[in-house]
């Protein structure tokens, strides 16, 4: 695992309050891009179905004579091949072959010597499976000079490289929310996941080092837990480790209007596939999975491995959850635009941060034992045999109701209540109170650090 730590410095402008709220460690918010089914869970995905199969002759067939899979807009799984064995072999299979120039191999090549090139911030590139070919977008911020390097670099590549410039500038999306609050910034809460050693909210890694503490509320009153380990660059996820030791609850994402969609597994996604992200500034949007394996140049650092995507995103976003069908795929990690003209957006995938981590999904199957460490993530959705259903048409999830947790009382109060506790649990509560003065000492060190840093940046 990569553990690379930054102080997080970017400082945003003030941004009135939206009226988000923390329910089972995710985001309640307030808009929606559409209507979601009420009946659709993800073992009924035939969406899932198809892009399992297509990946599946992906993998049988090797990245000699394949370069990647997507959904069509009909439904069915689409396999590009480079030559007609293999296209016959994907016909048989009930796909549809698309014959093409260049194998996964060569445009891996191509990634490959894009990645070892000097470093150019505001670049990003990856791979097109429906064009089968590499593109590489520069923003606003890289200049003519670098522009013409590195399109240099592309023409000697060869013709699977397509240069292209592209609008704002690509960024990691902090700051601008109420719903996870520290003195680098507000990012929104991401999906619940359990360990041995306790529950967790996962969420980007940008968002703040290891030993942030985070807050749910503009005051610094309401603390919610503490980050204990964080990946970034390279990666973009960090673990905030709950202060009770348990989520709230379980795995829903809240939509707004009361509404709540489970999670009910976790998979990575198919380049056609819609999805849906929920954010404490933009609430529900959704659109459609254009790449895999992206690699972004942010101005703080590379981050690889991610997922591409048309959804909008826009700052205060960052870490939360992205979802389709009920099941988990990733984590906001940053783009470019907003949610009034669009942009690209792009995602820590879900399943290499729990596999990385060693966590699993509240609600779902406990990781097994391994020399590795790693999780055994949760199964994706079966694959059905059914009818295909266009991409266009998949929903969130299952839709139900929301209950907001009251406010518990603390630790502290509960075992010096004498209405709950005989006298002697009281001389156990007087040493709990000792052990836990020491941490409450240094908590209120980043906590005054936190209002003197927020009444500098959004008061």
């Amino acid at each position: 695992m990569r553990h690379a730590r930054r102080q997080i410095v970017q400082r945003g402008a003030r941004i009135a309050a939206v009226g988000g709220l923390l329910c089972g460690g995710l985001m309640v918010t307030h808009a929606m891009a559409s209507e979601p089914s009420a009946t659709s869970r993800a073992g009924e995905s035939s969406t899932q179905a198809a892009a399992d199969r297509g990946a599946q002759l992906v993998s049988t067939l090797g990245t000699s004579r394949t370069a990647g899979s997507w959904i069509a807009a009909d439904g069915q799984p689409v396999v590009a091949v480079t030559d007609t064995g293999a296209a016959a072999e994907v016909k048989q299979a009930g796909a549809r072959p698309k014959v093409v120039d260049h194998s996964m191999q060569d445009l891996k090549s191509a990634t490959e010597t894009l990645s070892s090139a000097p470093r150019v911030t505001g670049t990003a590139w990856a791979v097109d499976y429906k064009n089968n070919e590499v593109v590489v977008r520069a923003d606003s911020t890289v200049s003519a000079s670098d522009w013409s390097r590195m399109t240099t670099l592309a023409e000697g590549i060869g013709d699977s490289v397509r240069m292209e410039r592209t609008e704002g500038t690509f960024t990691t999306r902090l700051n601008g929310a109420d719903a996870l609050l520290s003195t680098g910034g507000r990012c929104s809460a991401g999906f619940n996941v359990t360990a041995p050693q306790g529950q967790f909210i996962l969420t980007a890694g940008h968002c703040g080092p290891a030993g942030s503490v985070w807050f749910a509320d503009e005051q610094g009153t309401q603390q919610v837990g503490r980050t204990i380990t964080t990946s970034f660059p390279g990666d973009d996820y960090s673990l905030v480790q709950y202060d009770t030791g348990k989520a709230p609850g379980d795995n829903i994402v809240a939509i707004g209007g009361g509404q709540g969609v489970r999670i009910t597994g976790v998979a990575d996604p198919t380049v056609g596939q819609r999805v849906f992200r929920s954010g404490s500034t933009s609430g529900l949007r959704d659109g459609q999975v254009t790449a895999l394996n992206a690699t972004v140049n942010y101005p703080e650092g590379t981050v690889s491995g991610l997922i591409e995507t048309t959804v909008c995103a826009e700052p205060g976003d960052s870490g939360g959850p992205l979802f389709s069908e009920g099941i988990a795929l990733g984590v906001t990690s940053g783009g470019n635009g907003d949610c009034t003209s669009g942009g690209t957006t792009f995602f820590q995938p879900v399943t290499t941060a729990l596999a990385e981590l060693g966590v699993t999904l509240v609600g779902q199957p406990q990781a097994s034992s391994s020399p590795t460490g790693q999780a055994s993530a949760a199964p994706s959705a079966a694959a059905s045999q059914g009818a295909a259903v266009a991409p266009g048409s998949a929903a969130p999830g299952a839709v139900e109701s929301v209950d907001i947790p009251g406010t518990a009382g603390t630790l502290i109060a509960r075992l010096t209540d004498p209405r709950n506790v005989g006298p002697g649990l009281l001389v156990i509560a007087g040493s709990i109170i000792a052990l836990v003065a020491t941490r409450y000492i240094r908590t209120e060190q980043d906590r005054n650090r936190y209002r003197r840093q927020y009444s500098q940046s959004w008061g």
